[in-house]
């Protein structure tokens, strides 16, 4: 409900601006932009058509730019910090994380990106350089540069006089970071822990193990590894046990909104960065691959329909028929594929376990198959009044619902084993596999008999 309340408000709330943008109260917009959070300004700006972003962003004040930057997505930052000069997108940035600001780099063009890195100094160069050494997707992508690193042999007495210098710690620091002299990672010693310990008692004495994440592990595993273990954080590590960085909650969080994002965008084809309020030519662009991927899918199962023409002529009630069988596969398909894909982007699907699951999957298939072809084959038979034809309809259901399940089960794995992504090419593969399957089998038993 309280959801619905806020979805309600943020339209009534557009609804308001965009029509003092048409009445051209500027002066009145600027005052509601005041009263606003930084996080609402983004949120309005986001759900707005372009040319209102345009002027939005014109209205905002000047020393709120920054905040509001942090907030909305990387592709839309991008865009209003594009014709901007280097001074002022490092006065932008100022307040991002490194991970945040690493992310944002990616989105501007290379040369811009050059010459942003080019006049940090080298601490921040470092940084940054870190970050974008690894893909975005991975613990090295994801991870905050920002961390407070202590040595094991130093007292906790020393340990907070060391802190007392800093003007603040890193937002959710709930540890710091023992490394030894060579810089590789030894352990944790939680504040807590620092807070309550004799001072007396040396580092080592007080901190705890802890695992770290290679830098190189994907941001999936990441996820489900502050899931499974209840983290805030989490240190990443290189190949040489290196402290390089760490992970935070907040991240972890973005990675979990984004795959759900993903799933759900994956199924049309779409990335999961889609701007609803893009320009109508960019948009089109990006869905015209995937208009013509399956529009070749279409001319294929097209194709085998024209291969069974003669029997088509001849009994017409095929015809009709026929999208049945393609449409029950499809659906049972795509119930295989997404408990498949959902089951390995959790982890409780793979190797070990991928027999059961197909056997299991195809068992499912073909008890629906003989329960819905015996249902749809006794319509048939009475709709056209011909027994014959519902039999050939009930026998092309049980192979296709088979043949369903059996992809549904082994594409995404298939798939992953190939470097693809399941949820972006699974679904348009597996529906042509059930077409094609659906109408040859339907088609070729009826050639057979009818014949």
């Amino acid at each position: 409900m309280a959801k619905s309340q806020t979805s309600h408000e943020t339209q009534d709330q557009l609804h308001t601006f965009l029509h003092a943008l048409d009445s051209g109260a500027f002066d009145e917009i600027r005052r509601m932009l005041r009263g606003m959070s930084p996080a609402e300004i983004a949120k309005l700006i986001e759900s707005s058509p372009l040319r209102a972003r345009n002027l939005l962003w014109q209205l905002i004040d000047k020393e709120d730019e920054g905040e509001v930057l942090q907030y909305v997505n990387e592709e839309l930052a991008a865009y209003f910090l594009r014709h901007r000069n280097t001074e002022d997108i490092l006065s932008l940035v100022e307040g991002f994380d490194a991970d945040d600001f690493a992310d944002l780099l990616q989105e501007l063009p290379h040369a811009v990106m050059r010459q942003v890195l080019d006049s940090l100094d080298d601490q921040n160069r470092y940084r940054i350089e870190t970050i974008l050494a690894y893909p975005e997707d991975t613990a090295g992508g994801l991870m905050d540069t920002d961390i407070i690193t202590i040595r094991p042999d130093i007292s906790l007495d020393v340990v907070l006089r060391y802190l007392r210098r800093h003007e603040s710690l890193p937002d959710t620091t709930d540890n710091l970071h023992v490394v030894n002299r060579t810089g590789q990672f030894v352990g944790i010693l939680p504040l807590t822990k620092l807070l309550i310990k004799d001072p007396g008692m040396s580092v080592r004495e007080a901190m705890n193990s802890a695992k770290a994440i290679p830098a190189t592990t994907s941001a999936r595993d990441v996820a489900q590894m502050f899931e499974r273990e209840d983290l805030v954080t989490a240190p990443v590590v290189d190949d040489n046990g290196v402290l390089l960085g760490r992970i935070t909650i907040d991240d972890v969080v973005d990675v979990i909104l984004e795959g759900a994002d993903h799933s759900l965008m994956s199924m049309a084809g779409m990335d999961e960065d889609e701007d609803t309020f893009a320009p109508v030519w960019k948009t089109t662009r990006r869905r015209a691959v995937w208009l013509g991927i399956n529009l070749l899918t279409a001319f294929l199962a097209s194709y085998m329909i024209g291969l069974f023409e003669g029997t088509l002529e001849k009994v017409v009630a095929l015809a009709v028929l026929m999208p049945i069988v393609a449409s029950m596969g499809g659906i049972a398909g795509n119930q295989t594929l997404t408990l498949v894909i959902r089951g390995m982007a959790l982890g409780h699907v793979g190797t070990a376990n991928a027999r059961w699951l197909l056997t299991k999957e195809i068992s499912v298939g073909f008890l629906n198959g003989i329960l819905w072809s015996a249902v749809v084959g006794a319509i048939a038979a009475t709709w056209f009044n011909d027994l014959l034809l519902g039999g050939v309809l009930a026998a092309a259901m049980i192979i296709n619902l088979l043949v369903a399940a059996l992809a549904g089960a082994s594409l995404p794995m298939l798939l992953d084993k190939a470097g693809i992504d399941p949820a972006l090419s699974g679904g348009v593969i597996l529906t042509t596999v059930t077409d094609v399957v659906g109408f040859c089998s339907f088609l070729g038993l009826a050639t057979l008999y009818y014949a």
